[in-house]
């Protein structure tokens, strides 16, 4: 059973341990829970429409240009918003990715060809991807690191993609939402190739677990598609509290550095215990582990009260496969033992 198109439903079972949102495993910053609870009698009043203070911080944190920035309502927020505003006939999307694209996509009415990645290379992007990328295309998604796979777009390929997009002026929408817990991963973000045609996405919803506050931005190498997509969607998209919650987290020191350190020692971990299940685990980078196993995993866990995604939905994917998130130690062994029960 899929408990949902994503991870996270807390609410239609009786959950314990969530490992199907990846969520940042240290929990939302005391200083962003602070501000919260310090800025109540401020929620009263309509919040900023265009995030102006918020847009100044990202633009210092980002050093980035401000009137290139957009907030949104989460990344997905954006994602249609985009969409909307480009209303592109033809969109190049990988498999399997992010879903919420395609169903943007979707109920736009724009056709979309899949660029499939293979299991045989751990879903890896490969450079024969330049070859479906013409001017018949108007738009590309590309997430970096992918979900659910946790691979990265090696670096040449990235630049390579961008140059191709500008020269067809295609649009390349770079989902860089999990990047934050890659190591060094700001070396390996397309702000190094960006060009007028890129978008990057981001958010705070997983990298400072406040996905309940719904907060995510982009970053636009054309001033002008900025104009457009802040023009699009509903005005008070961005709340009170999540634009003062985005503040306090770009505050927060060390923060990220202290995740990524925990997110890759307890990531091999779970790798090396799933392994002597005899799952296949595909390598990731990321705070979440892809793997393949031949019963019902997920249904099984349910009973334990534990809930990990079932990806047999992903565009690209079949049953069989599962995504889990990197949680702290004490909880990611209490999924092995978990897991060794229902084996």
């Amino acid at each position: 059973m899929v408990i949902s198109e994503h991870g996270g439903d807390i609410y239609s079972r009786e959950i314990s341990l969530d490992f199907s949102a990846n969520l940042n495993p240290s929990g939302m910053p005391e200083g962003v829970k602070t501000a919260l609870k310090n800025s109540v009698s401020e929620w009263e009043n309509y919040p900023d429409p265009l995030c102006r203070k918020l847009c100044k911080a990202l633009s210092e944190y980002e050093n980035f240009p401000i009137g290139n920035i957009v907030c949104g309502n989460g990344a997905a927020d954006l994602i249609y918003r985009l969409v909307k505003a480009v209303n592109p006939k033809k969109v190049i999307v990988t498999a399997p990715t992010f879903s919420e694209y395609e169903k943007a996509l979707s109920e736009n009415g724009t056709e979309i060809l899949h660029y499939y990645l293979s299991e045989k290379y751990d879903f890896a992007i490969d450079k024969d991807i330049l070859d479906v990328i013409d001017s018949s295309a108007d738009m590309i998604f590309l997430c970096n690191p992918n979900n659910p796979t946790g691979q990265l777009v090696p670096k040449d390929i990235l630049k390579a993609v961008a140059e191709r997009c500008l020269e067809n002026d295609t649009i390349l929408v770079c989902d860089e939402c999990f990047l934050p817990f890659v190591t060094d991963g700001k070396s390996k973000s397309i702000r190094h190739c960006i060009n007028k045609n890129v978008v990057i996405l981001n958010a705070f919803t997983k990298i400072y677990s406040m996905a309940g506050l719904r907060l995510g931005y982009a970053l636009f190498g054309s001033a002008e598609l900025t104009k457009s997509v802040q023009k699009t969607g509903q005005y008070w998209s961005v709340s009170t509290p999540a634009q003062l919650g985005g503040i306090a987290a770009l505050n927060e020191k060390n923060y990220i550095d202290n995740t990524v350190q925990l997110v890759n020692k307890e990531r091999e971990f779970l790798t090396s215990e799933l392994r002597k299940f005899g799952f296949r685990v595909f390598e990731s980078e990321a705070n979440f582990i892809l793997f393949r196993c031949d019963m019902l995993l997920d249904e099984l866990l349910l009973r334990e009260k534990i809930a990990i995604r079932n990806c047999s939905n992903y565009e690209g994917l079949s049953d069989g496969y599962f995504r889990i998130a990197v949680r702290n130690h004490e909880e990611n062994a209490m999924l092995i033992t978990a897991i060794g029960r229902c084996l």
